[in-house]
């Protein structure tokens, strides 16, 4: 693999924005660290998390939840993609949802199938392997909100196109009152459309990264860490920027005004820090890094909870020392357990990185195929509410008939991983069968 990461950075185009693949990979690092330091395992299985056992620690979420940062991104690639692909295909909305998604549905969908076969074989079980069994799907609903982002994309760009940041600041407003109907007048469901306007509204930024037009990005990041400031001070948002255990409200799930305020500022702060680090990833040695990693990142990204349950679930079995969460010794451990994890995540990528890469991908186009658009917004629909759904249910659902609600429908595992399998396979064939145009 190393001949080949130094290849793919050898033929690096000049005028590449290697920042951008550095945001990408250190915003998913910095996301799996979190986790790995969140999860509070004690010595009977129970799974907590360690910004409960210690909430003075939440204010770091203001700095380390950095999974704007990465849709920020998404949506500077996507305009990139559409309007290159826009150029030179026909059906060029199923051919960009095909190319998007290729190196996002594969590994999910083997990933889900993996695990799916691991709840089956495993049956109902207590301790940490049922809760295993409910938290490695949990980041799947990451991998939902980047399928909306990639089917919204056409419509969204030619909205940026027309109207620059009123288009931004229109989802920004509908978040907003999204927010002022779920507290001020209790309507129910309501609160599941700020799923889309918030994180929509972050992508469309990476639209406006793309054309330049983030022009001053210190006022960016001190006008949303003010309003984020503003918003948990004196309105109903808690502290933390990530989900808590028995919180009655969640930034994250579903996300609030708060969190797009939060978005705001993180992408001010990386703006502002584009300079420095446009001058690190020109370094041969790290951008080699950075695209070993933008390689795997998918991947590791989908198996990191899996190593770290891996590595409490060895340390219990083998009865070893698993001191109380956020004590000294705990604390001590941590550079152990991270090391034990990066190691099994490492397995996990050799295992199953193959699948990150697009199968055929250079193969043309066979045929003109006419209800090819229909087909991929149809696939890329049912994936998406497939794999959020699966992410509230849990693996232990396929045996329990457990449902979660799903923007107001209850869903099971079983029909989750129906709908996400069913939509990836719709998702490709529409790909395939599109005509590319002479050029």
């Amino acid at each position: 693999m190393g001949n080949t990461v130094r290849e793919l950075a050898d033929r690096t185009p000049a005028g590449r924005d290697r920042y951008v693949d550095l945001l990408r990979v250190a915003s998913l690092g910095t996301v799996v660290a979190g986790h790995w330091l969140m999860a509070a395992v004690f010595a009977d299985g129970r799974v907590g998390n360690l910004l409960a056992v210690l909430p003075e620690l939440q204010i770091l979420t203001w700095a380390l939840q950095v999974m704007p940062v990465f849709f920020f991104v998404g949506g500077f690639s996507h305009a990139l993609s559409y309007r290159s692909l826009s150029r030179r295909h026909d059906a060029v909305y199923s051919v960009f949802v095909r190319a998007r998604l290729q190196r996002l549905l594969r590994p999910t969908m083997v990933f889900v199938l993996v695990w799916g076969v691991a709840a089956l074989a495993l049956g109902g079980r207590d301790g940490l392997a049922g809760v295993a069994l409910r938290l490695v799907a949990q980041p799947l609903w990451f991998i939902g909100i980047y399928l909306a982002m990639v089917a919204f994309t056409p419509l969204l760009l030619k909205l940026h196109e027309r109207w620059g940041w009123a288009a931004f600041g229109a989802l920004a407003l509908a978040a907003a009152g999204v927010d002022a109907l779920r507290f001020a007048a209790g309507v129910p469901y309501v609160e599941f459309l700020n799923f889309a306007f918030v994180w929509l509204a972050v992508h469309q930024l990476g639209f406006l990264r793309a054309d330049g037009r983030i022009g001053r990005p210190a006022v960016l990041a001190a006008g949303g860490l003010a309003a984020a400031a503003a918003l948990v001070a004196f309105g109903p948002y808690p502290l933390s920027m990530v989900g808590m255990p028995g919180e009655k409200v969640s930034n994250m799930a579903p996300p609030t005004l708060a969190l797009l305020a939060h978005g705001v500022w993180l992408v001010g702060a990386v703006e502002l820090l584009r300079a420095p680090g446009a001058r690190l990833v020109a370094r041969p040695r790290v951008w080699r890094g950075v695209v070993a990693a933008n390689g795997v990142a998918m991947t590791a990204f989908l198996w990191h909870l899996t190593a770290m349950l891996g590595v409490y679930g060895a340390m219990l079995a083998l009865d070893l020392p698993l001191p109380a969460p956020a004590s000294a010794a705990w604390w001590a451990q941590v550079p152990l357990r991270f090391a034990v994890a990066a190691a099994l995540t490492a397995l996990c990528v050799a295992a199953f990185r193959a699948f990150e890469h697009p199968a055929g991908g250079s193969r043309p186009p066979a045929s003109p195929g006419r209800f090819a658009g229909p087909a991929a917004a149809l696939g890329v629909t049912l994936s998406l509410l497939g794999v959020l759904g699966l992410s509230m249910v849990g693996f232990g659902g396929l045996l329990e008939g457990r449902t979660a609600v799903l923007i107001a429908v209850r869903i099971s595992a079983p029909a989750a991983v129906v709908m996400a399998l069913a939509g990836w396979l719709l998702v490709e064939t529409a790909g395939r069968a599109s005509r590319t145009r002479a050029v």
